[in-house]
């Protein structure tokens, strides 16, 4: 991991990496200068946090490129993570609304581009776009649905059903646009958002694909019926 602070070597985004930020195009021209003008970038390395527990919001974040997870503070129990975010996926909008510390984590799995918009910027949006406000509240809605699930997911114990409902999750189209229908991911990585071995999240994966569910390629996953992996096994 560098020593130098993640905030310390964040930069102007490229045209590419604003490119693929969802929401720019919602903006009139004059919203979308303010926007670029005070977006900023960063490298992060596996392992490297971007949000703690109990600290200040100051950005809302974006994943550009690479997996980052959300998960709780695991110096008082049981690690748990609430759920990954894949490319093209905000998060943080309801911690900034309220001008909240920050109650979870957010670590990258694998060297990922972040974005980060400040939130003096996040809050002028917000007063001054009515495509913004429908985003962040799209936004809201989604991940509360994406949420409940996740809570039902956690009472299955059938491992084959958690890869699959938390592999759905990951490709979900509304919160995660950068995916669309395949995701660069390990069965390492996807085994700690799961919360199982590699060699359980195989088993599973081969099952789905088995089922005609997924397709299992050189360096990620195809998801060939996103709501057959919501409903499985049904």
């Amino acid at each position: 991991m560098a020593n130098t602070p993640l905030r310390q070597r964040a930069r102007r985004p490229t045209p590419a990496e604003l490119d693929a930020i969802p929401w720019l195009t919602l903006l009139d021209d004059g919203q979308q200068e303010l926007a670029v003008s005070t977006l900023e970038v960063a490298d992060a390395e596996p392992g490297e946090r971007l949000c703690r527990i109990g600290r200040p919001a100051t950005f809302w974040f974006g994943v550009v490129d690479g997996l980052l997870k959300m998960s709780n503070d695991d110096t008082r129990g049981a690690a748990v993570t609430f759920t990954g975010i894949p490319p093209g996926g905000w998060f943080g909008e309801g911690t900034l609304l309220k001008r909240e510390a920050y109650r979870y984590n957010i670590q990258a799995l694998r060297p990922s581009i972040v974005a980060g918009l400040p939130v003096a910027s996040f809050h002028a949006l917000l007063d001054g776009s009515i495509a913004f406000n429908r985003f962040v509240l799209n936004q809201l809605n989604e991940r509360l649905g994406q949420f409940i699930a996740a809570r039902e997911t956690d009472r299955v114990h059938d491992p084959d059903v958690r890869v699959a409902r938390n592999l759905a999750a990951l490709f979900h189209p509304q919160l995660y646009p950068g995916v669309g229908n395949w995701l660069r991911i390990t069965q390492q990585e996807l085994g700690y958002l799961v919360g199982l071995s590699r060699q359980r999240v195989n088993q599973a994966l081969h099952r789905l694909s088995a089922a005609g569910l997924i397709r299992i390629e050189y360096g990620g996953l195809r998801v060939l019926e996103l709501q057959g992996l919501r409903r499985f096994p049904g």
